[in-house]
């Protein structure tokens, strides 16, 4: 071997040793015989070095891998001949080899065992056995090799291909056939020697067991000899917890339900005598954790066992198994509540399926309300946050409380379904208890109260939003609750937890609002004051902005007497203001957008005349509209980069932000009504300019891009005249990405206006189209991901802009053009769906052709166009789909061939026994298709169901490619 290369191994070796490494190892790989060196150096144990030795083993796994199919007999000889020298070597050997090794030898037997089991080494496992024996290093690499390859056919994580799922359950099914209790044999005297002197060796045993039994024979393993032995290692500290797992596969195995209990059962009782159901005496919390997942699955499995057996009508084994799961509830309670999370985590599943096993009952026993009202103070309690919770920097342990709240959530819906008169007098109980005294009272508890009322709304479902009534002698618990939400003071409350539960409350029961309209000031108060917007936690402040948007667009009809006072108290949070000189606002710019939306809200939503509103808004807009023109000044003069950055963002916030209010319009019609159009007009003017700026041009022209949007629907054509200028500005220096942006701005319009628009898309038809085509032509690094990504979704937009255009009844916009111009957009039309292997394009295209068939295809049509659909229209419906990419599996692929099909049925709508009688005597004779296959593909063009020919076409396809 190449002792230098070899040197790069290390990991301490320098990079030109790695490389040369790196050159040999792909060396070894590829030839046809070099790779023996490795397999004679780790036969006879001639390197030491640890990194040599790894490197032996991933040249022979490579070969097994990759190359196996053209290596000869005696060349499989050898490497099974190598792999068992060495196995038998690390019996003897003075030093075990490191883990990686070991790792990495098992998958190499794993991969052998996967290529010669059923046809040339039926006896595997029988060989791998007679040599390990009970040696304690052979049966190490013996349980790894079986974990090795339980993951590569067993494994269900593990992706596999339907040739690999069926070769895998050829080798189960050999296995159970052949070995199975042979190997079951040989885990029971593994466990037998090693229990008490190598606990390593025997939570590696109890692995493959748990591993191996969801597919073999359970009655191998569940049974006394067996099963004693689990339950002994219950007992062992070392080997409990992998124990529990085993056990955990054992109970999971599917089997018959009456069985199942049984099994169940009998396991329970020896836990129970020994103690395990004690589990307030157990310190370890690694242990229960995997306890509770054990119980959880016992549990689930006896309702599983109980749903089969009722849905069998056998009514006395149902009810032996529902007395067996109630029998385990005192556990799953004392598991639920256990101050680890991740304890009662594991444990409610089983609490949960419990609980919809009591809801299919037909009435309920008074202990299993008794077990309801346990569930719910459990649950309740464990809702409430810990000391430790950081709410300023959350971290992964906070996210992992979040996540479980979500679990116990479930479980609060669950209850409710149950019973939801317990669990709203459980609620109302605990949260009345709290408020009367939430100023003695530690946040949490506070929070948690809140946080049950809160959840009410989604767990009790209304009919129709009915939780509140204006009528005080219908009020529910809801209604009473809300009452005292907003009436105690509990908004003073000095934690942010409890500040955002408040607010959350509030405007999830919006509703309540609108009977008890009195309350409205003091909540008003509450967002507008140091409790909400103004709060010292920027977070806080953050998603108030966002619930004071909310709250106001749910309650315009009742803000009128409150607009003038809010929008006087906003005024400083409506300050546009760069990020600069570390100076911190109230609010982030994305946080000002709702009170911008919040502010449109109320003016657009007052009972206020139209000259009102247009002085209000204009009075909104203007001090935006002055500052723009301030700061695009600047930005035309600024040498530095960053602060160019600044100022750009700071621009495109102003755009964003007069934008943002006129969500509150829902057409041009309440635009008109409210006189505000005139003032939309000045932004216009006013943000336009920016579009000339040649600095920072991306986030500008996006942002007055976005605009441009939004007064598409609210001034409809008074936006017209801004169009041109706009789009001149935006073709200039573009860039793919510019391009792709633009392109939907046009298509809006061209849909909304259409003839409307002609003169103007006459005129920017060939720019626009020539700009697209200068940037695809630009050159373009070949492994560039990026670029051809921009690329790729640029040509979907030219072509959906040339869709939007044909199907918008504006085809003189491109007829117009003059020929040579006519003639390239159609040859792109045609590239589009031959050349480019994009599946979403390809149907755009065939969307086209079929449009200007059915426009240009008559008689009278565009001079030139009968030629073009025979010479190369026709032609590209059948080289398309005879693509090697064109991929009918796929089902976008499908989706362009059915519009390939469509556009044939077009041409033969337009042309008629012309078309067919081009296809017989000169098109398919072309493709030298035999005659009676031509008649056929005619007979079923010609089908009057169009459905007939789009699934012809596709077998039609199917068969012809290789």
């Amino acid at each position: 071997m190449d002792e230098q290369a070899l040197l790069g191994l290390s990991p301490n070796a320098d990079a030109s040793f790695r490389q040369r490494a790196l050159a040999y190892f792909e060396q070894l790989k590829v030839s046809h015989d070099a790779w023996q060196v490795c397999a004679e150096a780790l036969a006879q144990g001639i390197y030491s070095d640890d990194h040599v030795k790894f490197f032996c083993i991933q040249v022979l796994e490579h070969q097994i891998k990759f190359r196996y199919a053209a290596l000869t007999e005696s060349q499989h000889q050898l490497i099974r001949q190598t792999m068992m020298t060495w196995l038998q070597a690390q019996l003897v050997s003075p030093h075990q080899e490191k883990t990686f090794i070991r790792n990495k030898a098992a998958q190499v037997f794993a991969l052998l065992f996967l290529t010669e089991y059923l046809t040339k080494w039926p006896k595997f496992f029988f060989d791998l056995l007679s040599i390990v024996g009970l040696n304690p290093r052979g049966v190490d690499l013996y349980l790894r090799i079986l974990m090795a390859i339980d993951a590569e056919v067993v494994d269900r994580d593990i992706v596999h291909t339907a040739e690999e799922c069926r070769r895998n359950t050829l080798i189960k099914d050999a296995m159970r056939e052949q070995c199975i209790p042979n190997l079951v044999e040989s885990w029971y005297q593994i466990l037998r020697t090693y229990q008490q002197t190598n606990s390593e060796l025997t939570c590696q045993c109890l692995e493959v067991v748990g591993a191996f039994v969801s597919w073999i024979d359970l009655n191998l393993i569940a049974n006394e000899r067996f099963v004693n032995v689990l339950l002994s290692h219950m007992s062992v500290e070392v080997l409990r917890e992998e124990a529990c797992d085993c056990l955990f596969e054992i109970v999971n195995k599917g089997m018959d339900p009456i069985d199942k209990t049984k099994l169940v059962e009998s396991l329970c009782q020896v836990l129970m005598a020994s103690g395990f159901f004690n589990t307030e005496q157990e310190d370890d919390v690694d242990f229960l954790a995997r306890f509770s997942k054990l119980v959880n699955g016992m549990g689930q499995a006896l309702i599983t066992s109980w749903s089969k057996l009722v849905k069998a009508g056998d009514v006395k084994n149902s009810q032996v198994t529902l007395q067996a799961v109630e029998a385990k509830v005192p556990l799953l309670l004392k598991l639920l509540v256990h101050e680890d999370d991740d304890i009662s985590s594991n444990i409610i599943g089983f609490c949960y399926d419990y609980l919809h096993m009591l809801k299919q009952l037909p009435a309920l026993t008074e202990q299993e309300k008794a077990n309801v009202e346990a569930i719910m103070h459990t649950v309740i309690k464990k809702l409430t946050y810990d000391e430790e919770y950081n709410f300023e920097n959350e971290g992964e342990d906070e996210a992992m409380f979040l996540e479980y709240r979500k679990h116990l959530k479930l479980l609060l819906d669950r209850l409710a379904q149950v019973s939801p008169e317990l669990l709203l007098a459980a609620v109302q109980r605990v949260f009345n208890t709290t408020l009367e005294n939430w100023q003695n009272t530690r946040f949490m508890e506070v929070e948690v109260a809140l946080r049950l009322l809160f959840m009410l709304g989604e767990a009790i479902p209304a009919s129709h939003g009915a939780h509140f009534s204006g009528d005080n002698a219908k009020a529910g618990p809801l209604q009473e609750m809300m009452h005292t939400l907003v009436t105690s003071g509990v908004s003073q409350y000095q934690h942010t937890s409890v500040t955002l539960e408040f607010f959350e409350t509030v405007v999830r029961y919006e509703k309540f609002f609108a009977v008890e309209s009195q309350h409205i000031p003091s909540i008003l108060m509450s967002f507008l004051d140091h409790r909400g917007l103004r709060n010292n936690s920027p977070k806080v402040r953050s998603r108030i902005a966002y619930l004071f948007s909310k709250f106001i667009k749910s309650l315009s009809k009742h803000m009128n007497p409150y607009i003038e006072d809010i929008l006087n108290r906003i005024q400083d949070l409506l300050v546009l203001s760069p990020c600069e000189n570390g100076f911190q606002t109230l609010l982030s710019s994305d946080d000002q957008l709702f009170i911008y939306e919040t502010a449109g809200v109320l003016i657009v939503n007052s009972e206020y005349p139209a000259e009102r509103k247009q002085t209000m808004m204009r009075d909104l807009l203007t001090p935006l509209m002055e500052k723009f023109k301030i700061l695009l000044e600047k930005l035309l003069t600024e040498q530095d980069e960053e602060r160019q950055t600044i100022l750009a963002d700071c621009l495109n916030h102003a755009v964003g932000f007069a934008s943002r209010t006129s969500k509150a319009f829902s057409n041009k019609q309440t635009v008109k009504q409210c006189g505000c159009s005139e003032v939309y007009r000045d932004c216009l003017q006013t943000f336009l300019p920016a579009l000339s700026c040649p600095l920072q041009k991306e986030v500008l022209r996006s942002g007055v891009r976005t605009f441009l949007h939004r007064m598409i629907i609210c001034l409809e054509e008074e936006v017209l005249p801004f169009i041109p200028i706009a789009s001149e500005h935006m073709l200039k220096d573009c860039e793919a990405k510019d391009l792709q942006e633009f392109i939907p701005l046009i298509n809006q319009i061209t849909a909304k206006f259409k003839t409307q628009i002609s003169p103007f898309l006459q005129q920017v038809f060939m720019p626009l189209v020539q700009a697209i085509f200068e940037v695809l032509a630009r050159p373009a690094e070949e492994n560039d991901q990026t670029a051809a990504l921009e690329n790729q979704m640029l040509r979907r937009s030219y072509f959906a802009f040339l869709q939007t255009v044909a199907g918008s009844g504006m085809s003189e916009v491109i007829a117009n053009q003059g020929v040579q111009n006519v003639e390239q957009v159609l040859f792109t039309v045609i590239q589009g769906a031959v050349e480019f292997p994009d599946p979403i394009a390809q149907k755009t295209c065939f969307i086209i052709l079929s449009k200007l068939v059915e426009l240009w295809g008559g008689k009278d049509g565009l001079l030139g166009f009968e030629d073009f659909i025979y010479k190369h229209i026709v032609p590209t419906c059948f080289l398309a789909p005879l693509k090697p990419t064109f991929d009918l599996a796929d089902a976008q692929t499908v989706l362009a061939l059915s519009e390939c099909a469509i556009t044939l049925k077009t041409i033969h709508l337009k042309r008629g026994p012309e078309f067919i009688q081009f296809l017989q005597q000169e098109y398919l004779q072309s493709l030298q298709l035999a005659p009676e296959i031509s008649q056929e593909f005619c007979q079923a063009l010609q089908q009057p169901d169009g459905k007939i020919f789009k699934n012809y076409l596709k077998v039609f396809f199917q068969r012809a490619k290789p």
